[in-house]
């Protein structure tokens, strides 16, 4: 039974104004659309003519008039154990039953793909696999099913067996395994156009009170399932969510968990439907004494989804809990019937059998509707393409789809096809000469043509940021803090960290001095520098990173991917030239397979041995590992194999997620970072560090970063350096969209370099400044404020100079060693591990110093 928090209905004159705001098409607020979740009679009639005006708008603008879709599909259980409980649900089961029933813990392969031939004859062509939350969790069977059948967890079986699919019977996987972290939609979306899970509600008292349905069930607390579906806007999958109805929930309630699901899809475009689904109470739970939702309770709720959620929006009500009242549904504003199988039962609601789809059809046209048949994926996301759909799905999309409508042809039957990485990842395309020409000719425009929408919404993006950007109230006393700092930085509180971050004036002079001293004992007075190159071998990336600058489409103007012969004659030219390190990443282009890094790493080794090999971000290391289904150690450890020496400790940004899921799309969360990086450790593959400042960061974020590598590095003491990162505003996308600050000021980058010296003392004992993004005056000045390292030559420069760095590309060690003199110190070459140049390589340095841009044009 559904209540209103103040436990009375709405008044007549709050129910007019309501239905008048619906009508006029102004967007309605919670208050409002709790009071229309309340309609009935001639108020619900109203309500849901001008729903059904709103989607006609909308299928109009889609080019889809008067069209309902569903989708025709087979129900796969894969698995009906689950770690959680849920009262009112018939589908979970327990290990006992299964095997009394003589079923196995998990379907096997064949089941499933019995299942998926027969439905492929049938025509259809998309393949539901839904399951439990992480069964072995809970349940020692399902653990012990998984181990013996070679599986790390659920998820790898949901992958494996989604590639079986693909190729055996060319079914479409749509996968709904429940709650799944970022790495998990990592690891699926290259097997499946499209996924799902039911929000259901965003009530929290229904799962932390005792006796609530979701009590005792952890993947139902509401933020939780808030941030999977941000995961999915963030990785770029077109999703499937929904809220459940009638559990318990009051209205007020039920209208905050649609506008949460606004909100989601405004910021990220990627929810592709949802389903308001009625709730159906079933014997032998424990809300079988629970009326069931009633038909008006769900028109309403479809009908205020549909002004809520606007034209655009798929609004879905199952069809098989509605006893046949389908025009009702229709007139409210769906605009879509969901999967319907000729095959197999709707496994989570046994009792309610599927209507015969010529019956759908036959209803539907009743009501002025064309009934059409769509994909599990929509047909905006599959005339999107990248990044919404994985290249390896392309072919068994494109063999099920119409070209012109996205929608699925109706005559196809599926076949199944390879499921494989692209041809021909490693053909030179594109501006290859970017390297060298960025610095001549600069970039062909300031942003992609898909600025409006690659990113996510923009509104949404500076309403988040806002809270972020606002400065904090200092109270601590400074003097005492650089008193605390003189004496031992190992003791400074964060409170007396946080004023020193803030500190400007006569106390940032002492603060630098501080550090420098600190510097001195450390590290002594040599200035190290490394002969290195950059070889950025492609700048394709969808993932979607708002303050890059460097990324592009492969049909952008500026888009290029270098050969494994180009990649392996930089490293040569380098060599040549005195180097001792190959720096090396690149965007996450689709086509390349997770293989490719090795492969890259190969070449250069084949081609010189004695290089070192510090390549492959955190990003690309995760890339790499689902891609090929590995894991993060297993992948790292193959890359090692084929000569990864170091990887840099980039894609760090700053690392807390507040700021991250502003700054990024799509890159990996905190928790990867620190996983890979520390996985990486544990494996004997060092690696730098970084931080990435003054976009809309404030110094606590600052101080939480530094703190979070000093812990990393008493746990491993794997980091080798840390590198500050100033912000380059000039071209990228956030800064464009008026969220970011124009970079960090002088002030900042003294303060953020004297207290990475300060906070990190004495377990990463080198502190690295940019050149590239300073310029040499103010790497000078990061010298004399405790930094005592200046990275490379580097050679070539893409990254930065994209983003409208104006310092170049490249500096010779004479240059290098002017920087050190302006400090008053001495310039001393280094190795990536911070050991002694051997004599071979200083001289070869030594004889090319000075020359090298005439050596570095690699063109086809």
């Amino acid at each position: 039974m559904t209540t209103s928090a103040t436990g009375t209905g709405p008044t007549d004159n709050s129910m007019r104004r309501a239905l008048k705001r619906a009508r006029d098409g102004v967007a309605l607020d919670v208050t409002e659309a709790a009071v229309l979740l309340q309609a009935r009679g001639e108020a619900l009639t109203d309500l849901a003519a001008s729903a059904a005006r709103v989607r006609d708008a909308g299928l109009d603008a889609a080019g889809r008039p008067g069209v309902i879709t569903y989708s025709k599909s087979v129900f796969i259980p894969l698995t009906r154990l689950c770690r959680d409980k849920c009262h009112y649900c018939t589908f979970v089961t327990v290990p006992g039953k299964l095997r009394r029933a003589g079923h196995g813990m998990f379907m096997s392969p064949d089941e499933v793909l019995d299942i998926a031939r027969k439905g492929a004859a049938l025509g259809c062509k998309e393949a539901l696999i839904t399951l439990g939350d992480k069964p072995e969790d809970r349940w020692p069977e399902a653990r012990e099913w998984l181990d013996a059948h070679g599986y790390d967890d659920t998820i790898a079986y949901v992958r494996a067996i989604s590639i079986r699919i693909l190729e055996e019977t060319g079914l479409l996987p749509h996968l709904n395994p429940g709650v799944m972290s970022w790495t998990d939609f990592q690891r699926l979306k290259p097997v499946a156009p499209s996924m799902g899970m039911m929000l259901e509600t965003t009530a929290t008292r229904l799962w932390s009170e005792p006796g609530g349905p979701h009590h005792g069930s952890p993947d139902k607390e509401p933020a939780i399932r808030l941030r999977v579906l941000e995961d999915a806007g963030r990785s770029s999958v077109p999703f499937t969510s929904g809220i459940l109805i009638g559990i318990g929930e009051t209205y007020e309630e039920r209208a905050e968990s649609l506008f949460a699901l606004r909100k989601i899809s405004r910021a990220y475009h990627g929810i592709q439907e949802l389903i308001i689904q009625n709730f159906r109470a079933k014997p032998d739970t424990a809300m079988r004494g629970m009326p069931d939702a009633e038909l008006d309770e769900l028109v309403a709720t479809v009908a205020v989804a549909r002004h809520i959620m606007g034209p655009s929006a798929n609004l879905q009500a199952p069809p098989n809990l509605v006893d046949s009242e389908y025009e009702r549904l229709i007139g409210a504003g769906i605009d879509d019937w969901g999967g319907v199988s000729p095959l197999t039962i709707d496994h989570v609601n046994p009792e309610r059998p599927w209507p015969q789809i010529e019956e759908l059809t036959e209803r539907s046209r009743a009501a002025g509707f064309e009934l059409r048949e769509r994909l599990c994926v929509y047909p905006e996301f599959v005339q999107r393409g990248e990044p919404w759909l994985d290249p390896r799905l392309r072919p068994h999309v494109r063999a099920l789809a119409d070209p012109e409508t996205g929608l699925a042809r109706s005559e196809a039957l599926p076949e199944g096809l390879p499921w494989q990485e692209p041809e021909e990842a490693f053909v030179a395309s594109g501006r290859t000469d970017l390297h060298s020409s960025i610095d001549t000719e600069g970039r062909t425009s300031d942003r992609r043509d898909d600025f409006d929408e690659v990113y996510g919404d923009w509104a949404a993006l500076r309403e988040a940021a806002a809270p972020g950007m606002l400065p904090e109230r200092i109270d601590t006393d400074v003097r005492a803090a650089l008193a605390t700092a003189a004496d031992d930085p190992t003791r400074l509180t964060d409170a007396e960290a946080l004023a020193l971050l803030h500190a400007d004036g006569p106390a940032l002079d002492a603060l630098t001095r501080i550090a420098d001293d600190v510097r001195k004992s450390a590290v002594g007075d040599d200035v190290t520098y490394i002969v290195t190159r950059n070889i950025n071998f492609t700048n394709v990336c969808y993932t979607g990173c708002r303050f890059c600058a460097f990324a592009q489409r492969r049909t952008d103007a500026d888009a290029y991917t270098l050969s494994l012969e180009q990649v392996a004659d930089r490293a040569q030219q380098a060599w040549d030239v005195g180097a001792v390190e190959v720096c090396m990443q690149g965007g996450i282009h689709p086509d390349l397979p997770g293989t490719a890094y090795f492969d890259i790493a190969k070449a250069v080794k084949s081609r010189v041995p004695g290089m070192h090999v510090h390549a492959f971000s955190p990003m690309e290391v995760v890339n790499g590992a689902t891609r090929t289904g590995m894991s993060i150690r297993e992948w790292l450890s193959a890359a090692k194999e084929a000569g990864l020496d170091t990887i840099p400790g980039t894609a760090a940004e700053i690392l807390d997620d507040e700021v991250r899921w502003i700054l990024t799309k799509g890159k990996l969360p905190t928790a990867t970072w620190i996983e890979v990086v520390t996985t990486a450790h544990e494996l004997g593959i060092r690696s730098s560090s970084t931080m990435m400042y003054g976009h809309v960061d404030q110094p606590r974020h600052w101080l939480g970063h530094l703190r979070t590598l000093s812990r990393i590095q008493q746990q491993t003491g794997g980091f080798t350096e840390f590198v500050t990162l100033p912000f380059i505003h000039t071209n990228a996308p956030v800064y464009l969209a008026g969220i970011a600050r124009p970079g960090p000021t002088t002030r900042d980058n003294r303060a953020v370099t004297a207290m990475a010296r300060l906070l990190l003392h004495p377990y990463i004992p080198n502190i690295q400044t940019s050149w590239v993004k300073l310029g040499t005056e103010g790497a000078a000045e990061m010298l004399r404020s405790g930094a005592n390292d200046l990275g490379g030559t580097l050679m070539e420069e893409t990254i930065s100079r994209m983003a409208g760095s104006s310092y170049g590309s490249y500096k010779s060690v004479k240059d290098l060693i002017a920087v050190a003199d302006a400090a008053g110190r001495p310039a001393k070459p280094r190795t990536t591990l911070y050991g002694e140049v051997p004599e071979e390589r200083q001289r070869a340095a030594a004889v090319s110093d000075g020359h090298l841009p005439e050596l570095l044009p690699v063109l086809d």
